[in-house]
């Protein structure tokens, strides 16, 4: 049985460096190397399906849930220049017609009326209404133009949660058939979110290896403080220590435990400064032997990859900036065993 593989973590975590290191296995293909799959857990994305459909639901809720899902889902296929997007082109033509397949799976009536959600309106709606209210006036009431509308069915699901997962389930068989599941194992980077993965039981089977990366919160800050804006990236979290410290509480708190034994905590630095130790343990949990782990070293270097730790003893005042957070963020901190500062130069 072929495995998906997916490594995943809390923003500048460094889960890239288990999609960077299963790579080095043979038999593991990241296909998009380290394209991040978000449709399931995306905003208008499967998990949001499932919580509009399963918690609440009533007749307009069902209608906004599957059309801002088919939405959603169509930008990710082919909308140009979105960075999470091309699933046309990443996971297959198929991606769409299956979904398309799976909302109607979903879809119990397609009652030929509307409801206050599809009269919301907007610029175009707007000047169909005032064309359409000139027409009245001008025939007196004999011609009567349709209602301009966001859009025409409305879709209806109650299903039952056992008819949403299995349908659901069938539908990312489909969805992992086209990425290439039954030809290797495949490494989907971000596929799920720590946050979500109190889910992973109704959606996967034993088929599944989820890998939780976590990092020093003090580099995270200083990455996303520093480094980021160089490059013109940026990383939602406040750039003052303490609100940053704040936040990254709040944000771990929010998580549900995940009662599986296909998740797994790793962290970031012992990818380094524990190397042997935790890329075996890896390997352990892929059954893969220490033949099969055959390009070591090539994709994932952690003689190259300790350069983004530590870097709060780059210069003094960052000891002083990160002070907050390893006052409030205490539990969070890694226990390096030893100083390293990189003096190759480079400077944030």
């Amino acid at each position: 049985m072929n495995r998906i593989v997916v490594p995943t973590g809390y923003m500048s975590s460094g889960s890239s460096a288990v999609t960077d290191l299963v790579s080095e296995m043979d038999g593991f293909v990241a296909k998009q190397d380290t394209f991040e799959y978000v449709f399931l857990h995306c905003p208008n994305g499967v998990f949001d399906l499932e919580d509009k459909l399963l918690v609440g639901n009533n007749a307009v809720r069902s209608d906004e849930a599957l059309h801002s899902f088919l939405h959603t889902m169509k930008q990710l296929y082919d909308k140009k220049y979105w960075w999470v997007g091309h699933y046309k082109e990443y996971v297959g033509e198929r991606f769409w017609t299956d979904t398309e397949e799976y909302v109607r799976s979903l879809t119990q009536y397609t009652p030929d009326f509307y409801w206050y959600y599809q009269e919301n309106c907007n610029a175009a709606m707007i000047r169909k209404l005032v064309v359409r209210k000139l027409v009245g006036l001008i025939t007196l009431g004999k011609v009567r133009l349709k209602k301009p509308l966001l859009y025409d069915n409305m879709l209806l699901s109650y299903v039952s949660p056992e008819e949403f997962y299995n349908r659901t389930k069938t539908y990312l068989g489909k969805v992992w058939e086209a990425s290439g599941l039954s030809e290797q194992n495949i490494i989907l980077d971000q596929l799920l979110l720590p946050f979500n993965l109190h889910r992973i039981g109704n959606y996967f089977d034993d088929n599944i290896e989820v890998f939780v990366v976590e990092r020093d919160p003090r580099d995270v800050f200083l990455e996303n403080k520093y480094i980021y804006p160089q490059r013109n990236e940026m990383v939602p979290f406040p750039t003052e220590a303490r609100a940053f410290a704040e936040c990254y509480r709040r944000l771990r708190e929010m998580e549900k435990p995940a009662e599986s034994d296909h998740v797994h905590r790793v962290r970031f630095e012992d990818l380094i400064y524990r190397y042997d130790e935790t890329s075996k343990r890896i390997c352990e949990i892929l059954q893969v032997t220490e033949s099969g782990h055959a390009r070591r070293r090539t994709k994932f270097i952690p003689e190259k990859s300790i350069r983004n730790t530590q870097l709060f003893l780059r210069r003094p005042e960052l000891q002083v900036e990160v002070q907050p957070i390893e006052e409030l963020l205490a539990e969070y901190l890694y226990p390096f065993p030893y100083e390293y500062r990189y003096d190759g130069g480079e400077t944030f």
